[in-house]
């Protein structure tokens, strides 16, 4: 399809290009973008529709969005910004340079260009910059008749009309409808008679992770967003909820890594991805490179047991190995359990229990098997026990410090999911071979 697609369009030939993409839904389209030349965009978005131009370059990132426009006539840039929601334009503008973003602008009316402007003053990960201001309210004191009116004035602007919102007369956010409730009601009730008064909102200032979860608990398909006055400013739909999602996932991820977002980007150079990839591990290689240091100032203060008996050494990657193992799953469990916010961070006795509990457990039972080990396959029956032991308290310990680290660093203001993988992997290390060593001089008095 991709070659038929570009065969269309060096050969210009409008016929076969439109049998090739009138099936093609817009995602489909973005995803081929990257393929095409410069050129064979250009040449592409000057022969889709409006409507379908205009769901493609919401997707694209603010560089393409420019280019696109650039080339296209003063009447279809306009067509297709109009067909655009607004709070995709204004995330789209915020990544332009002043330049470009008033361009852009001045193809719009008065008050989308005063709406546009107003999104952009939002930080880019609060509600006021996730929102749109494209929705349907109704006024209090209205009847069901004249809701229905409005409804049919305003449609075409709204991005959604699953919930109508009510307002009083100066646009405080008092209660929200269904279309259903609307449309069931008699004509002749006042919209405060059939409202919900008990609304869901959020403020313009709240984090979008936040917003996330609010309508995730509550199952909705929108929220509204209101000032500190409770003055309704814009609604956030489920689709934005869903990009929000994914992408407070996708960051978690990459920090519970120690690496960042921003090494992602594949349209990168090879400078800028070195640059961006030494920016974000570095820092967290170096406090993991500082932590092994402390680890070898730890085995060389039990030199004279390890120069007695080599074998000791033989297990020593099997402690710490295993500790940190059961460590990094007791952290990721309890960094995606803040989250997600099924973890409260003041109920720390609760969540260390159960952790310990399955960090002692599991121990116990590796702890046997190295102790099997020890004895049969390495000859070093004298040892087992010892070995035994210190597995299931390093795994114990392991268990407890991936647990609390996080919880710790969450109560002291510090991202867990960015501070706890280097902290715990070097404390591990640590702990790890004094415990071993420690058992090994208290058993045998080596």
């Amino acid at each position: 399809m991709l070659e038929n697609i570009k065969t269309a369009l060096q050969n210009k030939d409008s016929r076969v290009l439109f049998e090739e993409i009138d099936e093609l839904h817009p995602a489909d389209i973005v995803e081929i973008l990257p393929d095409l030349e410069e050129q064979e965009q250009k040449d592409l978005f000057k022969l889709l529709p409006h409507d379908v131009a205009a769901e493609v370059l919401n997707a694209v990132d603010g560089d393409t969005f420019a280019y696109i426009l650039d080339n296209l006539t003063e009447e279809k840039t306009s067509e297709i910004l109009d067909e655009m929601s607004l709070d995709d334009v204004a995330d789209i503008l915020g990544e332009l340079s002043e330049s470009e973003q008033t361009k852009i602008i001045e193809f719009f009316d008065h008050d989308d260009a005063t709406d546009i402007r107003d999104l952009m003053q939002y930080h880019e990960d609060t509600a006021g910059g996730i929102m749109t201001t494209e929705f349907v309210s109704v006024r209090e004191d209205m009847t069901i008749n004249q809701a229905i009116e409005e409804l049919r004035s305003m449609e075409k602007k709204a991005e959604t009309i699953y919930y109508v919102y009510v307002t009083d007369y100066i646009g405080v956010l008092v209660g929200v409808l269904s279309l259903r409730e609307i449309i069931m009601s008699p004509p002749d009730l006042l919209v405060s008679e059939v409202m919900q008064s008990n609304v869901i909102y959020v403020n313009v200032e709240t984090d979008q992770e936040e917003v996330a979860k609010l309508v995730s608990k509550y199952d909705l398909l929108a929220i509204p967003v209101v000032d500190n006055e409770t003055i309704l400013q814009g609604i956030i739909t489920v689709d934005d909820i869903l990009d929000v999602i994914e992408e407070e996932a996708t960051e978690d991820i990459f920090r519970i890594a120690g690496t960042g977002e921003m090494e992602y980007d594949e349209s990168d150079s090879l400078a800028g991805h070195l640059k961006s990839s030494v920016k974000s591990r570095l820092p967290w290689l170096l406090i993991t490179l500082v932590g092994s240091f402390v680890t070898g100032a730890v085995i060389s203060g039990f030199e004279s047991q390890i120069s007695s008996n080599a074998a000791l050494v033989k297990f020593m990657p099997a402690l710490t190995g295993m500790g940190g193992n059961i460590g990094t799953q007791s952290s990721t469990l309890t960094v995606r359990g803040i989250a997600t916010g099924k973890i409260d961070t003041k109920e720390v006795s609760k969540i260390l229990l159960r952790e310990s509990a399955v960090g002692i457990f599991i121990g116990f039972i590796c702890g046997i098997c190295i102790s099997l080990v020890a004895g049969f396959v390495f000859k070093q029956p004298q040892l087992g026990p010892i070995v035994g032991i210190a597995m299931t308290t390093n795994m114990l310990t392991a268990a407890t410090i991936g647990t609390l680290a996080p919880l710790i660093f969450k109560n002291i203001g510090i991202d867990p999911a960015v501070a706890s993988a280097p902290f715990i992997s070097t404390t591990i290390d640590i702990t790890g071979n004094i415990i071993y060593f420690s058992l090994v001089k208290l058993l045998t008095g080596i």
